[in-house]
């Protein structure tokens, strides 16, 4: 569930809502793509994670976002349902924003969406390793057989990357995050490497094929035959910063 909202200097406060909910509230609906053309000053997401992944996803350029929680862990989403009527009054006096870096995905020249959290490189045959090469600003970084491979910005570390035993990246950190998922060998560990990298990765056996997911929302499948470059997208995310607590006293609450 979505709420767009833009505040008015002089006007008051106009509000924007997903054409979806408009039908149900008998109020005319406006896409997102228009509201990113009208420049909303911050965008209300009611929902999980996914709900904001699939907001970003359908604009160029995000507006901030403000996270109402009605999902379950939620990394993204910071106000609980109890306190949102309170914290939209006081957002409308002004705010601050937390910027964050996407991955933008090159396939075959061409731009897939980009990612707030994290590409996956997925077997697309079960319990089937494939094999991959990783190669970093030219040179060969990893060559390993295993399920998958995330590739997660800071901000994706806490999501699918960490489940798959990556480290926690503070979001302030310009870097990378690479995971292989359930790897053949012991020595095949997660790296954090420069958030201006370019990446190259390869499929090494041409009968193989992998599922590539950006942030769980879009997915398409390549051979070796597919050249695939990930680097960081000129357009970030952004977020509405509610509270003083921080990343760390989150992750404390949400993982304990």
């Amino acid at each position: 569930m979505l709420i767009y909202q833009i505040e008015c200097e002089g006007k008051g406060t106009v509000i924007f809502v997903d054409e979806d909910i408009a039908l149900q509230l008998g109020r005319q609906g406006t896409s997102v793509a228009e509201m990113e053309r009208q420049k909303v000053d911050f965008i209300v997401s009611v929902g999980g994670d996914g709900t904001i992944l699939r907001t970003i996803h359908k604009m160029a350029d995000p507006a901030p976002l403000l996270g109402i929680n009605m999902g379950t862990l939620g990394f993204l989403v910071d106000v609980e349902p109890k306190d949102a009527i309170e914290t939209l009054m006081r957002l409308l006096s002004g705010f601050d924003v937390d910027v964050r870096s996407r991955l933008k995905l090159l396939l075959n020249g061409v731009c897939l969406p980009r990612a707030t959290n994290e590409i996956a490189f997925l077997t697309s045959s079960p319990a089937k390793m494939i094999e991959f090469e990783i190669i970093v600003d030219g040179a060969l970084m990893e060559d390993f057989r295993a399920d998958g491979v995330i590739i997660a910005t800071s901000t994706g570390s806490t999501a699918y990357a960490m489940s798959a035993g990556g480290p926690i990246v503070d979001p302030r950190v310009d870097a990378i995050v690479l995971v292989p998922m359930a790897p053949f060998k012991l020595s095949s560990r997660p790296w954090v490497i420069p958030g201006d990298s370019v990446i190259e990765v390869r499929l090494k056996l041409p009968e193989k094929e992998a599922l590539v997911v950006v942030d769980g929302q879009t997915s398409t499948t390549i051979s070796s035959q597919d050249t695939v470059v990930i680097s960081k997208a000129k357009t970030p995310a952004r977020f509405v910063k509610v509270g003083r607590d921080g990343f760390y006293a989150k992750v404390k609450s949400k993982l304990t």
